[in-house]
């Protein structure tokens, strides 16, 4: 190895203006900056036009002026500058769709049928103002994809023969050991060969507590080293990693349409024909050709259309940077309106390992020997529940004992020879009296907790129980999910009666104890019968099947899971259980603002039909009107990018 290939380039202080990685963050400031500027710019002329088209209209200056262009200009300032619109317009005629600029064309020609150009031309301006506006709120939605899509690194430090290459990312495979320095991103899913660093996962998973990497750890692409330097043995490469799957899972999201977002666009169909009936009636009985061409222009606009898309798609981008991941916006409309929350236990609900709650000496023996003698017989064990016991015994600093003749007993325990003497870690049938135990048996076990019996020389000399133990944030998670509305909340759980009922009691919800996983099905299927919206929450790989049944199948702690990724509906890339009320909350965030802007549009296009049927509205300035619901939906939508989680 060169001498240049083991010099580690200096590590920056945070903040450093000369660090290669404060170039990102200066490009967006000025990108920032930019929109901001623009959209400014835009509101500055919006105004400035409506208040001369308003004024000069009120004034009776604004035709004295318009009459001395002829018309056939007019047109022409109207084909010129509308012609991108009205292209479009064309080609979805042609294709039998109707759009919203299809709508305001309508409006558009009717102007121009009666004379009215500039009230034609004030449309097509507002039609492009809005079309503005519109491009740049999409713009700062999908920026999110656009920033995780960016974090993908682009080469790799791949160790060939020897020696250290820089090479393309799309040059690496499966197998490749490749050499993370410090500050370095991490360009391949993997395993950790060697080194030990600190890495931080929060580009992609949102937590800021990062992770300690050491030979055997898992890591994942666009994580970022720090304090340390690694050798991984590539496992996944580009879109196979799971940032690579992160990306094509937000992407994709706005492929999957809402219910709400189906009603709009149908809504968009029907609600030309209404509007051609309204005007119709408006002409044969006022016999007035200028409330009728603004009843057209004035009903015409593209707020019905926008209602929802624009909602939908600044949630999904605002929460994928987040790590909250929904396969599409139709599954916010569904857990907004939640009834019924599933939970699975092991992994879930709970940490996943038993941990040791309780030391119960017995016959004048201290917690500590009981502790130290049976961590010291467990110690060649692999189960998990000796991980339980080794683990309490390392927490308060007990040295172990050497230990001689370990033998491993399959659904019993384990038996060793403990300085001297012949110690015994295990069930109620591995006890030598094969009696009940003392009367804490019975209380531990009421408690959900496995007891285990230790024995020296054949003679009891304590019991210890573990447990499974609980989220510490799962309470107050759960406390929160009913503060939103879901007001019954039940465990499916695999586990004992007793171990279901006392978890359940801990939490006060509902429990299935003994299921299979067909069971969980079943029980989703049955909450669905009784007309619930359903939500299962699971880690997404024995629960698979009741995560897809569900109709939203939230998967915790995603990251890095393929089965978790696949089957569930929204995937959670943090093991944090404040996450699931995050999710409820900004699903029920999104359909608020969604209702909000459909509301609104329905009763300002409802005022406006009015005002212009009864001619309290002439052409140019239901022209003006027609436009503004457009700007507030986007306005409003656009709060929901700047939303911050609820803690």
């Amino acid at each position: 190895m060169s001498a240049q290939n083991t010099i580690e380039p200096p590590v920056r202080e945070p903040g450093c203006t000369e660090c290669s990685c404060a170039e990102p963050q200066r490009r967006e400031e000025s990108a920032s900056k930019f929109r901001r500027s623009v959209l400014t710019l835009l509101a500055v002329v919006f105004a400035a036009v409506l208040i001369v088209v308003v004024v000069g209209e009120w004034l009776g200056r604004f035709e004295a002026y318009t009459e001395r262009v002829p018309w056939y200009a007019g047109v022409a300032i109207v084909v010129l500058f509308g012609y991108p619109v009205l292209r479009k317009v064309v080609q979805a005629a042609l294709k039998r769709r109707v759009t919203s600029h299809t709508l305001m064309t309508v409006g558009l020609l009717a102007a121009l049928v009666i004379g009215q150009w500039p009230t034609a031309v004030l449309i097509i301006f507002f039609m492009r103002l809005a079309d503005y506006v519109e491009h740049f709120t999409t713009e700062r939605a999908y920026h999110a994809i656009r920033e995780l899509a960016a974090l993908a690194p682009q080469t790799a430090r791949v160790e060939r023969n020897g020696k250290e290459h820089d090479v393309p990312i799309e040059t690496v495979a499966a197998g490749d050991v490749v050499i993370i320095r410090p500050g370095e991103k991490i360009p391949v899913d993997g395993e950790v060969l060697s080194g030990q660093a600190t890495v931080n996962q929060a580009t992609i998973t949102g937590e800021s507590m990062p992770v300690e990497a050491v030979p055997g750890t898992k890591v994942f692409a666009a994580s970022i080293a720090q304090l340390g330097t690694l050798r991984v043995r590539t496992v996944h490469v580009g879109p196979d990693t799971t940032f690579g799957r992160v990306i094509r899972l937000v992407e994709g999201a706005e492929t999957h349409r809402a219910d709400v977002q189906r009603v709009a666009d149908k809504f968009s169909a029907y609600y030309l024909p209404v509007v051609g009936t309204v005007a119709l009636l408006t002409f044969l009985i006022g016999r007035n050709a200028l409330s009728t061409a603004a009843v057209l222009v004035v009903a015409c606009s593209c707020s019905f259309a926008l209602a929802t898309p624009i909602a939908l798609l600044a949630s999904v981008g605002a929460a994928a940077k987040r790590g909250l991941l929904f396969k599409g916006g139709k599954y916010l409309e569904l857990l907004a309106r939640a009834d019924v929350l599933l939970v699975d236990k092991t992994g879930t609900l709970t940490l996943g390992h038993p941990r040791l709650t309780d030391v119960v000496p017995l016959n004048g023996f201290s917690q500590q020997e009981v502790l130290r003698l049976a961590a010291s017989a467990e110690r060649f064990s692999e189960h998990p529940l000796a991980d339980a016991v080794r683990g309490a015994a390392a927490e308060q600093g007990i040295v172990l004992a050497e230990t001689e003749d370990f033998r491993a007993l399959p659904g019993l325990g384990v038996r060793a020879r403990v300085e001297g003497a012949l110690v015994s870690v295990g069930s109620r049938r591995m006890m030598s009296d094969g009696g009940n135990g003392p009367p804490a048996v019975g209380t531990l076990e009421a408690q959900g907790k496995t007891v285990l019996y230790i024995e020296r020389d054949r003679a009891l000399i304590g019991l210890l129980a573990a447990a499974d133990t609980v989220r510490p944030e799962v309470a107050g998670a759960l406390e929160r999910v009913r503060s939103l509305g879901v007001k019954h909340v039940e465990l499916l759980t695999g586990d004992t009666e007793q171990t279901a009922a006392a978890l359940a009691r801990t939490l006060g919800i509902a429990y299935r104890a003994r299921l299979l996983p067909e069971d969980k099905i079943a029980v989703v299927k049955e909450h669905q019968a009784q007309g619930k919206t359903v939500v299962m929450v699971g880690d997404g790989v024995n629960d698979a099947p009741a995560l897809a049944q569900a109709d939203v199948g939230i998967a915790m702690g995603a990251f890095g899971s393929d089965v978790a990724i696949e089957a569930a509906h929204v995937s959670l890339l943090r093991d944090d259980w404040r996450l699931v009320p995050e999710v409820l909350s900004i699903a029920r965030r999104t359909m608020r603002v969604v209702k909000i802007n459909i509301g609104f549009t329905a009763v300002y296009n409802l005022a406006g039909l009015l005002l212009a049927a009864l001619g309290f509205l002439p052409p140019i300035l239901a022209a003006a009107a027609q436009s503004l619901p457009d700007l507030v939906i986007l306005g409003n939508s656009s709060r929901l990018l700047r939303a911050q989680p609820h803690r």
